[in-house]
């Protein structure tokens, strides 16, 4: 293998890093806005909540009709803005979580097919009387290939459950959080 290759190649490879490392700080940026956007208009929604609710609270004059105007509707509107906002969280990460798995899939797929391509080259010009060598080299290599793609199949899969989970515990967060609302009292 020529030193020109081997130049060349690690050249690729850094360019391929570059290149990932830039479109993962795309995603966490493109992730930390819609949060902020998320933030904003959640502070927003809240604001105009809490004015409305303490206007309609302000012409209440029987004290157990406030209490129960706040058990049935403020208390209530708040879980289901509180609920809405963690599901909005969610969307942004599981997309961003997604994103970003696929990029170091790629990764790993490019870093796996040059290493590959590596290996080749070098055994391709080992020196006459090593293919013993050769042989074993190439099996274990090919080992580790298979021991690697089993690794990375049980992190996808561990991956998978996880974002199972966290839907899991969402839909129970939200079938609990906004119960039937009683009727108003006034």
């Amino acid at each position: 293998m020529s030193k020109k290759s081997q130049d060349a190649n690690g050249v690729m490879g850094q360019q391929r890093a570059v290149e990932a490392t830039k479109a993962a700080g795309r995603v966490a940026m493109e992730s930390a806005q819609a949060i902020a956007q998320i933030n904003q208009q959640a502070t927003q929604e809240l604001a105009e909540l809490i004015q409305k609710r303490v206007s309609e609270l302000m012409k209440t004059q029987d004290p157990r009709a406030a209490f129960d105007y706040i058990h049935a509707e403020v208390l209530q509107d708040a879980a289901k803005e509180i609920t809405q906002y963690h599901n909005q969280l969610l969307q942004i990460l599981k997309g961003g979580n997604q994103e970003l798995a696929d990029i170091a899939e790629t990764m790993i797929q490019e870093s796996k097919a040059d290493l590959i391509h590596f290996v080749n080259e070098a055994t391709d010009n080992a020196p006459a009387g090593s293919e013993a060598y050769v042989s074993v080299f190439k099996t274990s290599f090919n080992h580790a290939l298979q021991n690697f793609e089993l690794m990375r199949a049980a992190m996808a899969d561990s991956f998978s459950n996880f974002e199972k989970s966290v839907g899991n515990v969402s839909n129970l967060v939200n079938s609990k959080a906004v119960p039937k609302k009683k009727g108003r009292a006034t």
